[in-house]
């Protein structure tokens, strides 16, 4: 195991725990960063990880370094402190889901520096990071992706390079766009068929199964239906996040934003309202709700 690359992993979050779990389990020297949630850090270090108190101290033993954050300003601090470390660090591989416009800059400085930057976001649920079976978009030069896609293959089922530096963010993006997209639209659906007589369970019937049914779809109805608090656990404060993000790519880019705006704006209300801690699928009971609508489980709004 000597010939490969020590790595460090920065936000053993709901995601970056369980990514962090196949690494280390593969037989990589893994270095974790410190944080107030002892759970996935000791976990980690019951199987074999390292724990260090500091961006910098990771930075200085591992050449390699995992970026697992909500967003482009943790990021690109904990990126500042990698490079003033000036470690061992030589490749910073970001599975966060950023700002392409920040993801790119940032690119640009690490290169200056003599470190590469890949960026990696992440596809699926903590479920599939548990098991390996992530879905990861990259963002690298082809001899980078091939250079890391066997430490990849750790946690990552389905790995596709879409482009160099700040493509995978972008990808991501537009991904996330796409099943916000759908949640909004389940969630303004259901409302439409509970004020008219058609149930979730009903609607359920319909749709699971037909030409419109999806591994997201399923997550998200297993909340509305089963009300699994845990069925996707993605927070709405995230997802207005990552719109957030899309908005302003899309206005970069000249592109009008008729559909994802309001895809933006209904997150922004919910997370204004005090529900940002809620996961997604709780979005069907936020328009229920501010629609004075039955709730699916029967219970007033």
């Amino acid at each position: 195991m000597t010939d490969r690359p020590s790595i460090g992993f920065i936000g053993v979050g709901l995601m970056g725990h369980g990514m962090a779990k196949n690494i280390v389990e593969a037989g990589y020297t893994l270095t974790v960063l410190a944080h107030r949630n002892r759970e996935p850090i000791e976990d980690l270090k019951s199987r074999g990880a390292s724990e260090a108190d500091s961006v910098a101290d990771v930075a200085k033993s591992a050449e390699i370094v995992f970026l697992c954050l909500p967003g482009s300003p943790q990021v690109e601090a904990v990126v500042d402190e990698i490079l003033a470390a000036n470690g061992a660090c030589k490749t910073i591989i970001d599975s966060s889901t950023a700002n392409p416009v920040s993801t790119r800059a940032l690119a640009e400085r690490c290169s200056e520096a003599g470190v590469t930057l890949i960026d990696a976001p992440l596809s699926r649920t903590p479920k599939e990071a548990w098991e390996g079976t992530l879905d990861t978009m990259v963002g690298a030069s082809e001899a980078d992706f091939e250079r890391v896609k066997p430490l990849l293959e750790t946690w990552a089922g389905k790995i596709v390079r879409v482009g160099d530096t700040g493509a995978g963010h972008t990808m991501k993006l537009l991904n996330n766009f796409v099943s916000l997209g759908y949640a909004s639209l389940y969630s303004e659906a259901l409302a439409i068929g509970a004020k008219n007589g058609i149930d979730a369970k009903t609607f359920h019937g319909v749709i699971s199964g037909g030409r419109m049914d999806s591994g997201f779809y399923q997550t998200f109805m297993k909340y509305v239906v089963d009300r699994d608090r845990d069925a996707h656990k993605f927070t709405i404060r995230n997802a207005h996040k990552d719109m957030r993000y899309v908005v302003s790519m899309a206005d970069q880019s000249g592109i009008a934003t008729h559909v994802s705006a309001s895809v933006k704006n209904g997150l922004a209300t919910a997370e204004a309202i005090g529900r940002g801690s809620d996961y997604l699928p709780m979005l069907s009971d936020i328009v229920f709700e501010l629609n004075g609508v039955p709730m699916p489980d029967g219970s007033k709004s």
